[in-house]
This record gives structure tokens, C-alpha cells and sequence, in this order.
């Protein structure tokens, strides 16, 4: 009985000797760049953030409905005007800024959703897309557009079991809330809902959907050009330039080309993924979410900017979070959203999505 006690006393003075070395482990990553918290709303999640000139322009859901708000760039936490649903079961989603202060958003409020702009004076609303959106052979999804809103850009299936579920989550305000701030988890067959594990967005992992398709209006000739094998089409402020996420064999990375077609170059090369360009005011960087430092983790995503013309990469935050849909303040400042919570910035997440800020 004694050596029994002796080698049970041994076990729990190891287990006591080691326990700051695994408290040490488990700490928070210290931040690389300073981050704030830039906004939160009790019961409701606040997602893609979009910023032209002086006026930022974010979408909320809550348990009632989908709005899109827009704010003071400088000032998010003012509320200048909020496009609200109109029509039984309208919702209003992917809400775009543009620089003269106009609005652009999704809504299925005619045929099975359609994307528009309201117009920065009065109160009309323009429709912004081929007709073919009001029939539903295309069912547009993340819109973007340059900052004068003359060249638009959204992606959008051909797969008609996914367009169907496209039309049904739309206005659904019950989803999941890592769907609704990770929309290119849709076309993703490994990733498309919410379950307990997922495989890592990695080389040699398959969807079984069709791949999405990237489109590109532009307002003043009426061309809508398609892109295949694409998703997140970010328009470059002067309207020149898009750039947008290919999946590669499994992974998905960021490519670029100019409107017209030439160009085409692929920004990013990881086994892993990266998602949700965003150009910086100057047209010289990309802001994008990846998890490539967390090797293809789906809930583990951070922020990087590359550099255009020479490819130089920098992390910008690194805690174990979603962050993503970053959107340029400025040259050195961008506003992203993230399940991070207020009161533990680095180190614990919250089940509501609210607005960040990094200065680097």
C-alpha cells in the first residue's frame, strides 16, 4: 500500500509541475497588428463590411430579417440609412458602398433574387444585372462593384439543385451563423453545412458541385462577361481590374485579371485556401481571409494583404477566430468581420458575427 501511495503521489506532483507549461501552451496568441473592436448589436450578426470614399456599408441579420445599413466610414457605429424589406418575406443581403453614397444589394423581391442599387438621391432603385436574374438563371451572390459603380461583379451556380437552394436559404434568418459569414463554404460539397467537423480546405480534397462562376456587368454597355471556376469577384476601385477565388484541386486560391480578359495571373499558391479578396484604395494590394496558417481549418481564418506587382505577403492578425471579408479603410486600416469575442479579442469566439479593425 505504501509504494502505492508513493507512486500516486509522484503522478499528481508531475501532473502539478506541469500544469503552467500547459497553461503556457494554451494562451493567446499576442496580436501581430493592433485590433479593436469596431461594432457589435446585441442579437444580431453583422457581416461583409464595404467601404467606398466616406461611407461604409455593412448587412445584418437577425431573427426577424436581413437589412442592409450604411454608416459613416470613419464612424460605424452612425447609422445614415438602412434599406429595409418592403414586400412579405423581402430580404436584402451583400450590401455594397459606393463612393456618391448609393447603395448596392441583393433582394428577391422580383423574381428569384436580383441585384440593384439605390440611388444616392431620392429613393430609387436601379436594377444592376442582366435580365436573366429576374428569371432565376442566375441567382447572384456576393456583389461587388468599383467605387463609381459603373462595372459590377457576383458569382453564381448553374447547378440547379444548388440554385434552388440558393432561392430557399436566401431569406432564411434561421442559418447557420458560420454560413452566413462564410459564403464560399455554399459551393463547397465538404463545407456547404453546418456539422461538427469538416475536411480542411486542402489539395486533393473534391467538391462534388459544379463549380460557380464569376460574372462581371458592366452598366454602360450592358456586357455581362463570365468568368468560369470562380467565386468572390472583387472589382478594383477604377473598374480595370477583378480579382476573384478559384478552387485549384481541392484548395482555392486568389487570381486576378484585367476586365477585358488579359492579364490573368494567380496572386496565391498554398496547399490551403484563401477567400474574399478586397483591393486596397490605391489598386496596389489585395486584403484577403486565409487559413493557410492553420492548414486548411475551416473556422481558423486570418487576414493577409499581398502585394500586387511583387507578391510580398503580410499576416495581419492570428487569433484562433474567423476573420474574414476584410474591407480598406485606408491605405494602412482594414475593417473585417469576425466571431471574435469583445471581452477576449485573441483568445475565445462568440456565436454572433460583429465588426473589426486591424491598423498595420
Amino acid at each position: 500500500m505504501y509504494k502505492i501511495l508513493r507512486i500516486c503521489g509522484a503522478i499528481l506532483a508531475l501532473a502539478i509541475s506541469s500544469t503552467p507549461a500547459i497553461a503556457a501552451r494554451a494562451q493567446a496568441p499576442q496580436p501581430l497588428y493592433p485590433v479593436s473592436h469596431v461594432l457589435s448589436i446585441k442579437h444580431t450578426d453583422i457581416v461583409y463590411p464595404s467601404i467606398a470614399g466616406n461611407y461604409l456599408v455593412y448587412s445584418t441579420r437577425t431573427l426577424q430579417a436581413f437589412n442592409v445599413v450604411q454608416a459613416e466610414a470613419g464612424n460605424p457605429e452612425s447609422e445614415i440609412s438602412r434599406i429595409k424589406p418592403r414586400y412579405l418575406h423581402e430580404a436584402l443581403r451583400f450590401g455594397v458602398a459606393l463612393k456618391n453614397g448609393a447603395i448596392g444589394y441583393v433582394s428577391n423581391r422580383m423574381g428569384p433574387v436580383s441585384a440593384w442599387m439605390r440611388q444616392a438621391r431620392g429613393d430609387g432603385h436601379v436594377a444592376i444585372a442582366n435580365m436573366g436574374v429576374f428569371s432565376g438563371a442566375l441567382v447572384p451572390m456576393n456583389l461587388h462593384a468599383s467605387h463609381d459603380g459603373k462595372v459590377w461583379s457576383f458569382d453564381s451556380t448553374m447547378e440547379k439543385v444548388l440554385q434552388s437552394r440558393a432561392i430557399t436559404q436566401f431569406s432564411d434568418t434561421g442559418k447557420h451563423p458560420e454560413l452566413l459569414a462564410q459564403t464560399w463554404r455554399f459551393y463547397d460539397s465538404n463545407n456547404f453545412e453546418h456539422k461538427l467537423g469538416y475536411k480542411a480546405t486542402e489539395t486533393g480534397v473534391k467538391s462534388k458541385f459544379d463549380h460557380p462562376s464569376v460574372f462581371i456587368y458592366d452598366r454602360g454597355t450592358g456586357q455581362l462577361t463570365m468568368i468560369p471556376n470562380a467565386v468572390d469577384g472583387a472589382v478594383s476601385p477604377d473598374g480595370k481590374r477583378i480579382a476573384f477565388v478559384r478552387n485549384t484541386g481541392g484548395n482555392y486560391e486568389i487570381w486576378m485579371q484585367d476586365v477585358d480578359g488579359s492579364d490573368l495571373v494567380q496572386l496565391s499558391d498554398t496547399p490551403f485556401g484563401e477567400f474574399e479578396p478586397a483591393w486596397s484604395p490605391d489598386g496596389t494590394r489585395i486584403a484577403f481571409a486565409s487559413n493557410r496558417d492553420s492548414k486548411g481549418e475551416v473556422r481558423e481564418t486570418s487576414i493577409y494583404v499581398v502585394d500586387v506587382k511583387n507578391g510580398r505577403l503580410t499576416r495581419l492578425t492570428n487569433a484562433v477566430a474567423s476573420d474574414g471579408a476584410p474591407a480598406w479603410k485606408d491605405d494602412h486600416t482594414i475593417i473585417f468581420h469576425s466571431n471574435r469575442d469583445p471581452q477576449d479579442a485573441q483568445g475565445d469566439t462568440v456565436s454572433n458575427w460583429g465588426l473589426w479593425q486591424v491598423s498595420f
